[in-house]
């Protein structure tokens, strides 16, 4: 039996087992970070250890910290969630030699599973249908460039070791090739410590389709249908849904079938994951769905299998460790009605998505649906962890009703002064493709203009900002902002928004549809899950916000230079790569913004550079003199 709990996660997930634990009657006990020190995971949990700095190698990476809580504690068993720790088979080998309980997958099926080539390989001989590819030991690079061509463009790298969408980049062409797999091989060295990778054929229109497993310790496995997450960006899941749309019974049949066998032939036992790549230029077909990998863990997408088989995952994963049999036989399991999950994030899709970190200073998520989030209003985004502020999960009885009330909800997130996709997730959410389900993992790119639009306030906003500086239609003396006593009468409005002046003709004023606050001495509005800092010129001395010194080249946000592709003097076209930026495991590409030649270039490989950092200046190829880019 397991009466006390020790979570080796953080933030939304070791809040979600807490939640399950508690009610199980389970003592739960949390480690944190020195960063994580004041979050509602840490407050919640029966018992909370520091166990160091913030960067995750010193502190959730360190098996040792966290095997001597559990003995300090008392603890029966260590739920790992998933990331950090719960693919790594040598800490569920030391947490059962230990004697405790590990929550998760055994072992040996971790080994087995966590090389994608290894894994592959496995796969084939238990008869379930690989991607065709290659998953050769010969790592040199002529090597892998003479397999690619074999295989033909576009091909996949992966890195064996990878996850999280890292390590991994689609090739289309044969010049193409090199600069790729150097990238991926930087990206899997940092992210995974092993640089290794495969090749796969480059489906033209994929559909990422996985199935939700379950072993346990009597020998049973089921699977609890499947999840579609062809919602993609940069290879990381951003909607997810279950069931799949267009699957058929015959199909999902197929498939179905197909994961329980993988998880058969390592003797599985705990939750786990098969994931498939489909080919859906003709649909979902049973003979056109290969494996791509397993999870050996629980997936942050579970809730939309929770929502349409009505039981609780983390339940089910305490019950089977504790050695019980699984809750339900597969006859006794269903889908019922439809489940929809979006991943808030703070980032900024303007900017390409680059995380947006710093105080939620303001934080208002929807009440009327499932809400898994690991922050409240006054906690920090932090650049030390995945920026995800929650899960938004809706079920209802059809696809299109699930859809749409969660892009009503996405579109009611008040976030400030963090940047999230919120705006961007509601726009996806309600597209005319997306609502017919023709999806695949190349929609984001292919809607691109669509779901992310040119940065300006439209109408809506404009009079809403307009409304509250001239009092929102109270007498003139009752206004907060915006009247000046004795003036003559106002007949516009000059206000700013993003550094953009507006003039608004009041006569023309329409009903306000937006959400107006006052946060911090800050006007904000928001409307459909955007928000916009705005204030009146007059009052502000007529300043608008200046843009960034043309050619400046700065970094997004606190990185390290993993990449130099030019020198001091060389000509540069607009869109050339100049260097690359590591953040947050992650790698930046960032381009010259027009022709010119490069100047001010003082940094190499390896230097750490903070957010706002001048790296380089690029001086037009017209102009006479340097431009100014102090």
């Amino acid at each position: 039996m397991i009466s006390s709990l020790l979570i080796a996660n953080r933030g939304e997930i070791a809040r979600r087992i807490e939640r399950t634990a508690s009610t199980m009657g389970l003592r739960t006990i949390a480690v944190h970070s020195e960063a994580d020190a004041g979050m509602p995971f840490v407050r919640e949990a029966d018992i909370a250890v520091a166990i160091g700095p913030a960067p995750a190698q010193e502190s959730y990476l360190v098996p040792e910290k966290i095997l001597a809580v559990a003995r300090k504690t008392g603890a029966d068993a260590i739920h790992p969630g998933y990331g950090f720790l719960s693919e790594n088979a040598e800490f569920a080998q030391l947490v059962l030699d230990a004697g405790l309980v590990w929550v998760g997958a055994p072992p040996a099926a971790i080994r087995a599973m966590g090389l994608k080539d290894a894994a592959k390989a496995l796969m084939m001989t238990a008869g379930v249908p690989v991607t065709p590819g290659y998953l050769g030991e010969d790592q040199s690079p002529e090597r892998l460039q003479v397999e690619a061509d074999g295989i033909g463009y576009p091909v996949l790298i992966k890195a064996v070791a990878g996850g999280g969408g890292k390590g991994m980049r689609r090739v289309d062409a044969h010049a193409d090739f090199a600069e790729a797999l150097a990238s991926c091989r930087r990206e899997a060295a940092a992210s995974f410590g092993d640089d290794r990778v495969l090749l796969e054929k480059y489906i033209v229109n994929p559909r990422h389709i996985e199935v939700q497993v379950f072993g346990d310790t009597h020998g049973r496995i089921v699977h609890l249908f499947e999840r579609d997450c062809s919602l993609q960006r940069r290879h990381q899941k951003v909607i997810e849904e279950a069931p799949a749309p267009g699957m058929d019974a015959t199909t999902r049949a197929v498939i179905c079938e197909a994961a329980v066998k993988a998880a058969r032939s390592v003797n599985y036992v705990g939750a786990g994951t098969i994931e498939f790549i489909a080919d859906a230029s003709e649909g979902l077909r049973s003979d056109r769905i290969w494996f791509m990998e397993m999870n050996t863990r629980l997936q942050v997408e579970h809730p939309v299998t929770e929502a349409i088989t009505g039981q609780d995952l983390v339940e089910w994963q305490l019950r089977v460790a504790a050695g019980e049999p699984l809750p339900l036989t597969q006859d006794a399991l269903s889908i019922s009605g439809h489940a929809v999950e979006a991943r808030l994030y703070a980032e900024n899709p303007r900017s390409g998505f680059l995380p947006s970190i710093g105080p939620l200073t303001h934080l208002r998520l929807p009440q009327d649906i499932r809400v898994d989030s690991g922050v409240e209003e006054g906690d920090e985004v932090t650049p030390h962890y995945d920026p995800m502020i929650a899960k938004l999960i809706v079920h209802s009885g059809s696809r299109r009703a699930a859809a749409k009330r969660l892009a009503r909800a996405c579109r009611s997130v008040e976030v400030w002064p963090v940047k999230t996709n919120a705006a961007f997730l509601a726009r996806a959410l309600d597209h005319p493709e997306f609502l017919f389900g023709r999806i695949d993992t190349g929609f984001i790119a292919r809607h691109q203009e669509a779901l992310v639009p040119p940065g300006e306030a439209g109408t809506a906003v404009l009079h809403s900002a307009a409304q509250v500086l001239v009092g929102s239609g109270a007498a003139p003396w009752e206004a907060l902002r915006g009247f000046r006593l004795n003036g003559p009468p106002v007949m516009t409005v000059a206000l700013e928004i993003e550094g953009r002046a507006h003039f608004l003709d009041l006569a023309a004023q329409q009903p306000a549809t937006c959400q107006t606050r006052y946060i911090f001495g800050q006007d904000v509005v928001f409307a459909d899950g955007d928000a916009w800092a705005f204030s009146d010129i007059t009052v502000n001395s007529g300043a608008v916000a200046r843009e960034a010194a043309d050619g400046a080249i700065l970094t997004p946000m606190p990185g390290r230079i993993v990449a130099l592709a030019v020198a001091n003097g060389e000509m540069v076209v607009k869109g050339q790569a100049l260097l690359t930026v590591e953040a947050m495991k992650m790698e930046h590409r960032l381009l010259a913004p027009f022709d010119g030649m490069v100047g001010d270039l003082h940094l190499k490989l390896g230097d750490q550079v903070g957010e706002g950092t001048q790296l380089l200046c690029i001086t037009r190829l017209a102009a006479t003199e340097s431009a100014d880019c102090r």
